[in-house]
């Protein structure tokens, strides 16, 4: 079992070493589980562990988890290159190649949301690309579940409201 999960380990660190973007927990997750490698809990146990050994950096919002390889973690992947097959290399390589447009969105438009000391929820909305913010805006609403129809909604219309706001302010 043990190899089997340096396995897993690698293959998380060949997939954040090929992709200029953080990778959710979801997404990895999608992948491993699509292409039937391992069960959920394993990959969740593989990517615990390489948090622990800081070869990934998380970063958390309420609803996921995003993933960065670290300098370490690029060490580490340099030292195993003959231990993950070229078979699953190709099949990451191929899902980037498939979905990385999907893949970017997913992770460049982002909403959270925060109690504040007022007992109501600060909303922040963004949009990033690569590592700069393109917009970057906090509202505040009055309950948890203003909040979150703010972000899902964010999710779903960022382009109209982001469109909307830049016609507007550009007048």
């Amino acid at each position: 079992m043990a190899e089997a999960l340096t396995q897993y380990k690698l293959i998380v660190l060949y997939m954040l070493d090929h992709v200029d973007f953080p990778l959710t927990n979801t997404q990895i997750s999608n992948f491993v589980l699509e292409n039937e490698y391992t069960t959920y809990f394993t990959i969740q146990q593989a990517i615990s562990e390489l948090t622990s050994a800081e070869l990934v950096q998380p970063e958390s919002t309420h609803n996921n988890t995003c993933y960065h390889i670290t300098p370490a973690g690029r060490e580490t992947l340099s030292y195993f290159p003959d231990k993950i097959s070229d078979a699953i290399k190709t099949d990451v390589l191929s899902y980037f190649a498939q979905n990385k447009i999907q893949l970017k969105q997913e992770i460049s438009v982002l909403a959270d949301y925060d109690k504040t000391t007022f007992q109501e929820y600060a909303v922040r909305c963004r949009i990033k690309e690569k590592e700069r913010s393109l917009i970057d805006l906090t509202i505040t609403v009055r309950t948890k579940e203003q909040a979150e129809a703010v972000c899902s909604n964010w999710k779903k219309q960022n382009e109209e409201v982001y469109g909307y706001l830049m016609d507007l302010l550009m007048k």
